[in-house]
């Protein structure tokens, strides 16, 4: 059952205004978009729609999410798009009452983000062919992953203007539009070095792109399509964790407090807003400090 015209004309107008208000990404308006139609097709179902929904509406709606199986964080999530969206009707004038504004968000334990050892990512990282076109670029790319913490969607869009090689930094466009300039390294600039030399001009032979990082058709490549390289070269590793897009992110936070960076520093490379955000890091060293003490002190 798809959502009503009415209804999807609301969502698109919302997400709009949030684009031009907030910059946010593709992929966090794509989340946006797919709790608010996913709740007006069941709206619909029971003869409502999102300008007619009470609190009671999305109170049932989130308990029914919870009982079919959704995580907190995704529960979390939504909670998050019903009050943007709703707060947004009632400031157009399209709603007097934001049926949102008294539902409690779930209590959520803090996770710690997975992360690699460090001769894990050794392994991850020597598992492209090198020998190859694709296997350098793939090496390049995860060399740069790891020594710089971009996201994967910052990754993918690097263009050959946005990276330096005399200086060794990389200029990336990080969420919200913020631009920020991130070391590369001695490691990861002479692979990155060694592929624009010999492999780049093989892939953009046929064609005009300015991906630092392009495909067999010379075109940038797409953060689920990295994702998938990831996944495989990890297998090749004979990594065994369950992995996620940002590993290598958190494997480099991890990492550099793991050695004794300063948090702000962390903060500043990785794009954080908050230095909140950035704190989750300490705990996972902390995690590390306790599990070694466990495995090797004799009274652990």
């Amino acid at each position: 059952m798809k959502a009503s015209d009415g209804d999807t004309a609301q969502v698109e107008n919302f997400l709009d205004a949030l684009w031009l208000e907030r910059g946010l990404s593709e992929n966090t308006l794509a989340a946006y978009r797919s709790d608010l139609l996913h709740l007006a097709r069941w709206l619909n179902g029971k003869g409502c729609d999102l300008l007619t929904a009470g609190k009671g509406d999305l109170l049932e709606y989130m308990h029914r999410r919870t009982e079919s199986g959704a995580r907190p964080s995704s529960i979390a999530r939504l909670r998050s798009s019903l009050r943007r969206f709703f707060r947004y009707l009632v400031r157009e004038g399209r709603l007097d009452v934001d049926p949102s504004a008294q539902i409690d968000a779930p209590q959520l334990g803090r996770g710690l983000p997975k992360s690699l050892t460090e001769p894990e990512v050794e392994a991850l990282l020597t598992a492209p062919d090198a020998g190859s076109v694709l296997g350098l670029r793939d090496r390049a790319m995860l060399e740069v992953l790891y020594a710089s913490g971009l996201r994967v969607s910052e990754l993918v869009s690097l263009e050959m203007a946005q990276v330096n090689l005399q200086q060794g930094l990389v200029r990336v466009l990080g969420k919200g539009g913020k631009e920020r300039l991130v070391p590369l390294g001695e490691e990861a600039l002479t692979w990155v070095e060694r592929f624009v030399r010999h492999g780049r001009p093989q892939l953009i032979a046929q064609a005009t792109g300015t991906a630092l990082f392009p495909t067999r058709r010379g075109r940038g490549m797409t953060r689920q399509a990295f994702w998938q390289h990831i996944k495989r070269y990890a297998l090749q590793a004979g990594i065994e964790k369950t992995l996620s897009p940002h590993t290598l992110r958190h494997a480099f936070a991890t990492h550099l407090i793991n050695h004794g960076a300063d948090l702000r520093v962390v903060q500043l490379l990785l794009g954080h807003s908050s230095l909140s955000t950035t704190q989750i890091y300490t705990h996972v060293a902390r995690e590390r400090l306790k599990s070694l003490h466990a495995e090797h002190h004799p009274r652990g």
